[in-house]
């Protein structure tokens, strides 16, 4: 069985039939993920041991860069693009003919503050860090549609740090094709229902890990995500003030290193696939929080999951370890992959890339930015 990383919101045609239960940007391709952009990437970063969640990949293991808004006039075009409404419908099928809606009618969740106890997925209600540096994670494909994902901002030498999966950044193939990367990279942290509470931040630059560089006639996306290789690091740009992003929303710490069994796991993410099937309860315009004891997929056991019913628009997100729901702050210990129907395992689940020895590397690059 292969599986196939949690499709970004965005759309499907004829030849990329989106997966209903993929769970990044909302698009995939047959048996890959979508992940297109028009771009002027760069490779580098010298050869290093493989990342010890890599078992099952081939080739080493270094770093793949790409440049994003780098200059004044493109920063301001796409903080200028990403208008309410485009945010509001980035993920959806078929764009023209879907409603953008008026309201965030998304129910409060009652519940008392979560501790230790499981919950399948409900919105986050609670306040706290995790609602100024968790946010949506905009961007188009190569076709001119748009899609979201989940971002994290993470603390950083830099101050610019976020973390998100690499298939919201890009498909597997060369890093300088033309199909290959997302463009006009946009992350509002803590939006809520179109609005930018703290602000939008275009993308300075960005890294995956080489592994995403294969041929996509031999290699897909899914293989190189169950690998454990399914991190992407992005930089952003200061506010117009001169600001970093840690100075505008705060961050949450970064920990790498082997998951633990049954470790209980916070996940968080911005799923969109109500825009996609009306009877689907979330459209993108809260965050949502689902909390687990962690265990390995059983038919990819490099990728670790707790109870979640997420879905599309929730790649990325982070899985948090040591969670204080208090104040809302905790250790990304990974990032959303995939659901249970990719992943082997009972549903319903969301599965994330752990961050091994390859994000670890990323993660340093980024923060010397």
């Amino acid at each position: 069985m292969r599986t196939i990383p949690h499709r970004p919101g965005g759309h499907q045609d004829g030849t990329r039939r989106a997966l209903r239960h993929a769970i990044g940007a909302a698009f995939a391709v047959p048996a890959t993920v979508a992940a297109l952009l028009a771009p002027t990437a760069a490779a580098n970063a010298a050869p290093s041991e493989p990342s010890s969640f890599g078992a099952g990949a081939t080739g080493p293991d270094t770093i793949t860069t790409h440049a994003g808004a780098t200059t004044a006039q493109e920063r301001n075009r796409i903080n200028t693009y990403w208008t309410p409404g485009r945010m509001k419908l980035a993920g959806a099928l078929v764009p023209e003919i879907t409603p953008v809606p008026e309201n965030d009618n998304t129910p409060d969740d009652p519940r008392p503050l979560p501790g230790n106890t499981p919950d399948p997925g409900a919105v986050w209600t609670h306040g706290g860090a995790v609602e100024k540096n968790v946010g949506r994670l905009f961007f188009t494909f190569s076709d001119g549609y748009d899609g979201s994902c989940t971002a994290t901002v993470v603390t950083s030498t830099n101050r610019s740090t976020v973390i998100t999966a690499a298939h919201c950044l890009r498909s597997v193939g060369s890093p300088s094709a033309d199909d290959t990367w997302n463009h006009n990279f946009y992350f509002v942290p803590g939006y809520r229902n179109g609005t930018k509470p703290l602000g939008g931040f275009s993308i300075r630059t960005m890294a995956t890990s080489s592994r995403w560089n294969a041929d996509p006639d031999t290699t897909e996306s899914s293989d190189v995500a169950a690998a454990g290789f399914d991190t992407g690091l992005l930089v952003a740009n200061a506010t117009a003030g001169g600001r970093s992003i840690e100075d505008v929303t705060g961050s949450q710490k970064i920990g790498f290193g082997k998951p633990v069994e049954d470790e209980f796991v916070h996940s968080f993410g911005y799923p969109n696939y109500g825009l996609n099937d009306p009877t689907d309860k979330y459209v993108g315009s809260r965050m949502v929080h689902c909390a687990g004891s962690s265990r390995p997929g059983p038919e990819v056991p490099l990728l670790w999951g707790e109870a979640c019913d997420m879905s599309s628009g929730s790649s990325g997100g982070p899985h948090f370890a040591r969670f204080d729901a208090r104040t809302g702050t905790g250790t990304v210990v990974g990032v959303t992959t995939a659901d249970q129907e990719l992943a082997g395992g009972p549903a319903p689940t969301l599965y994330a890339t752990r961050l091994g020895d390859s994000a670890h590397r990323l993660y340093d690059w980024a923060q010397s930015r």
